[in-house]
């Protein structure tokens, strides 16, 4: 449970990306980083388990994406989400999102449905499998307004996992650390042969660190081809470069 301090200042910067937190989602939260510190101690769920580095690094680092959400993005894939990351955040403070979440450990899979669970979130579910294998089903390919990834790959890679995923006018939401120029400028065969295009880089700082966060946001403009997502492992050993 995160203490009235913790509580205190997400509410506070919370604000900042223009989110009113009540205390019942509040208290969502609080629950959340209770599941978190337990199922962590069954697997790995992350490295970051103390209440200052959740609030800070996992809950508002999630909740910084709605700087820039566009307005009419209602449906939400989150690619890689790993322990809920933003996804669950996204949806606690947004209830009207219609959030998947998408993983290919099946241990993180039943701790994010024991968190849709105990939370009681409604319009939330996820799955376990490959971004490679679900870019290819029928429900899943170009039915989502945003997909969103956190730190799961560099950026050719993200756009060939994440863009089969979008709607044609839809947006695909990477969040970057800060060293993001390189990656740019490697995607731009990527962005070309999969239909993106970069429509904007915001770059802030993390509450009270030198941490600095890039979100980097792509328009989907075309249909991706039909050969992308190449098989399970091929986007990671050879990205389109």
């Amino acid at each position: 449970m995160l203490g009235n301090n913790f509580l205190s200042l997400l509410k506070n910067e919370a604000l900042k990306y223009n989110i009113a937190l009540s205390d019942e989602k509040l208290n969502k939260f609080s629950l959340y980083a209770k599941l978190l510190v337990e199922w962590n101690e069954k697997i790995n769920l992350t490295a970051i388990t103390d209440e200052e580095g959740i609030t800070i690094k996992h809950f508002l680092d999630s909740l910084s994406v709605f700087q820039v959400i566009p307005d009419d993005a209602k449906t939400v894939i989150d690619v890689g989400t790993g322990a809920g990351f933003p996804g669950i955040p996204m949806k606690i403070a947004d209830e009207n999102l219609k959030v998947t979440l998408l993983d290919s450990l099946a241990k993180r899979v039943n701790f994010l449905n024991d968190v849709i669970s105990t939370l009681s979130l409604k319009g939330i579910e996820a799955f376990h499998g490959r971004a490679e294998d679900y870019g290819i089903k029928k429900d899943f390919r170009e039915q989502f307004d945003l997909a969103i990834a956190r730190a799961v790959a560099a950026l050719p890679v993200l756009l060939e996992y994440c863009l089969p995923f979008v709607k044609v006018g839809g947006t695909f939401i990477a969040m970057k650390g800060p060293d993001i120029e390189e990656e740019l400028k490697e995607s731009e065969k990527a962005l070309s042969v999969l239909g993106g295009e970069i429509v904007n880089v915001k770059e802030f700082m993390l509450f009270n660190s030198d941490n600095k966060r890039c979100i980097v946001m792509i328009k989907k403009y075309r249909h991706t081809p039909s050969a992308y997502p190449r098989k399970s492992g091929k986007p990671t050993k050879s990205p389109i470069k």
